[in-house]
């Protein structure tokens, strides 16, 4: 499967980059060879070789889930520069759908 410089350029669009003319050339020629790549081990035959998620064995230690009891909300709210009901009140981050900072 080959890749060319319109899919580098639409998923630029998607990740919100730009790119020159010279940039999207050279991202096609890395994405062609790391595409390459992968379609060369896939013609590698694992008949039979398990599956393997994790090299090394390891087992999650988990704490008991309790309920504990939380901050009073007064001392809590001592530092906070601007609150509202109770709230803590923040810049919107979200605007019309559209991030933005």
């Amino acid at each position: 499967m080959a890749i060319n410089e319109e899919q580098v350029l639409h998923v630029a669009k998607l990740a919100k980059l730009s790119f020159t003319k010279t940039e999207a050339a050279e991202f096609t020629d890395q994405l062609g060879k790391i595409i390459e790549m992968v379609e060369l081990l896939e013609e590698v035959d694992t008949t039979g070789v398990p599956f393997t998620s994790n090299v090394v064995e390891t087992v999650n230690v988990m704490r008991p889930d309790r309920a504990e009891a939380g901050m009073n909300r007064d001392d809590l709210m001592k530092n906070v520069p601007e609150k509202e009901d109770g709230f803590i009140k923040v810049p919107a981050i979200i605007d019309n759908g559209e991030a933005g900072a």
